[in-house]
C-alpha cells in the first residue's frame, strides 16, 4: 500500500537532507521550482487537452471546483472566526509596513500567470493534436514531479525555520492545525457530490492554498480533470485571500493568516505585512511552513489509501 506513497515521497526527503545557506546558490533553486511548475502545469494542460470530450471535460473540472470551494472556504472561514474569538492574536495598526517586497497585485498577477501557463498547456495540446503529433505527457510531467520534489524539500530545509521557532509560535501552529482540520472535513463532505471515495475528496482538500502542487500531485494520480479542479480550488483561496486580508486582520487576524493557508508565507505575506504589521509576519511564515510542509505527505497518503 506504502510503496507508492515511499517511492514517490523519496524526491521529497532526498531534497530535504541538502541544506542551501549560500544565497546564489538558493536564488536557483528557487527559480528551478519556478521553472518546474510552469513546466509540469503547462504539461497539465496539454493532458487536458486530450481528452476525448475537451469541452465536457473542462466543464466538468469547473463544476469540481466550485463544490470543492463552495464547501472547503465557509468551513475555513467558520473555523477561523472561532479561533480568532478565542485567539489573543491581534494585527498592530501603528506597526503596518508601506512598502512591502512586493504589493498584493504583483502577487496576484503571479497566480494569473499560473493559470495561464495550463490554458497555453490546452492550447499547445490542441495544436499538436491537430498535426497528428502525440507526445507522452504522462511520463514527462512525471519525472518533472520528481525533480519538483526534490527542489521543495531542499526549500523547505533551507528556509530557515528550526523546530524550536515553529513548536514554540502557537499562534501559527493552532491556525495551521485548524486550516488542516476544516480543510480535511470539507473534502470529505465533498467527496461524494464529486462521486470520488472519501480518502480522493479529502487529498483534493489537502493542498492547503498550494495551488501549483496540488494541482500537479493530484493530476499524476487521478487524471487532468482532477488535477485542474485541485488547482484552481486552491488558486481560488488565494485570489480570495488578497480581499479578505485587509478587510479582516484587524479584528481577526487569525482568520486573515489562516485563510491564504500556506501561501501565507510567500504570495499573501507582503499583504499581511502591508496591513497587519510586522508582528503578523512570524505567525505568518511558522502557519504557513507548517501547511506546506504538510500538504505533500498528506495528499500523496491520502491518494495511496485508494490502491488498499
Amino acid at each position: 500500500m506504502l510503496s507508492g506513497l515511499i517511492f514517490i515521497l523519496l524526491p521529497l526527503i532526498l531534497g530535504y537532507l541538502v541544506r542551501i545557506e549560500q544565497p546564489a546558490r538558493l536564488a536557483v533553486v528557487n527559480q528551478l521550482v519556478n521553472a518546474s511548475i510552469y513546466v509540469i502545469l503547462f504539461l497539465m494542460g496539454m493532458g487536458l487537452a486530450g481528452l476525448e470530450q475537451l469541452g465536457a471535460g473542462m466543464a466538468a473540472m469547473s463544476g469540481q471546483a466550485v463544490i470543492l470551494f463552495a464547501i472547503i472556504t465557509p468551513l475555513n472561514l467558520l473555523a477561523l472566526w472561532a479561533l480568532s474569538r478565542r485567539s489573543a492574536l491581534r494585527a498592530d495598526a501603528s506597526r503596518v509596513v508601506e512598502g512591502a517586497p512586493m504589493t498584493r497585485w504583483e502577487a496576484l498577477s503571479g497566480s494569473l500567470t499560473l493559470a495561464a501557463a495550463v490554458a497555453l498547456g490546452v492550447a499547445a495540446g490542441v495544436v499538436l493534436g491537430l498535426m497528428e503529433i502525440s507526445l507522452d505527457t504522462d511520463t514527462l510531467a512525471e519525472w518533472a514531479l520528481y525533480a519538483l520534489l526534490a527542489l521543495i524539500g531542499c526549500q523547505l530545509r533551507s528556509s530557515g525555520m528550526s523546530l524550536r521557532q515553529i513548536l514554540l509560535n502557537r499562534h501559527g501552529l493552532f491556525i495551521a492545525l485548524t486550516v488542516m482540520a476544516s480543510s480535511l472535513l470539507g473534502g470529505l463532505l465533498a467527496a461524494p457530490l464529486l462521486a470520488l471515495d472519501w480518502n480522493q475528496g479529502m487529498a483534493m482538500s489537502a493542498g492547503f492554498g498550494w495551488y501549483s502542487l496540488s494541482g500537479i500531485l493530484i493530476g499524476d494520480q487521478l487524471g487532468p480533470i482532477l488535477g485542474g479542479a485541485a488547482f484552481f480550488n486552491d488558486l481560488s483561496r488565494e485570489l480570495l485571500a488578497f480581499l479578505l486580508i485587509p478587510m479582516t486582520i484587524q479584528r481577526f487576524t487569525p482568520l486573515a493568516i489562516g485563510f491564504g493557508g500556506a501561501t501565507s508565507m510567500d504570495f499573501t505575506l507582503p499583504v499581511i505585512q502591508q496591513t497587519g504589521g510586522v508582528a503578523c509576519v512570524p505567525v505568518a511564515v511558522v502557519s504557513g511552513f507548517l501547511l506546506s510542509l504538510a500538504s505533500p505527505p498528506m495528499i500523496l497518503f491520502l491518494l495511496s489509501l485508494s490502491h488498499v
